[in-house]
C-alpha cells in the first residue's frame, strides 16, 4: 500500500514575485510552495515556517516510561573531563 501526497506548488519569475508579493505569501501561508524562478530556472523556494509548539515536548515515546530524577542530574566531573578530552574516568 502506497501512500500518494498531492503537493501544490507554484512557480513565478523573480518580477511576477516581485509584483505580488502580497499573494505569494499568502498562498504559502495556507500551505502552498512558490518556487521563485530567474530565467524559467528555480532559484528560491518560499514556504511556510513550522508552527511553534504551544506546549512542551513530553519526554520519552513510551507512555508508560517513567524517567528517575537523577537523569536531570549534573554530570559528574569526571565524566565531563573525560568527555572534554581529559583522563578517563576510573
Amino acid at each position: 500500500m502506497y501512500m500518494i501526497y498531492y503537493w501544490r506548488m507554484t512557480k513565478v519569475n523573480i518580477a511576477e514575485a516581485k509584483a505580488h508579493l502580497s499573494s505569494l505569501l499568502d498562498q504559502a501561508q495556507s500551505g502552498e510552495a512558490v518556487v521563485i524562478c530567474r530565467r524559467n530556472i528555480p532559484v528560491a523556494e518560499l514556504r511556510p515556517l513550522p508552527l511553534e509548539r504551544t506546549a512542551p515536548r513530553r519526554t520519552g515515546i513510551d507512555r508508560g516510561m517513567k524517567i528517575p530524577d537523577s537523569f536531570f542530574e549534573p554530570l559528574p566531573v569526571e565524566l565531563i573531563e573525560a568527555f572534554e578530552g581529559g583522563a578517563a574516568p576510573k
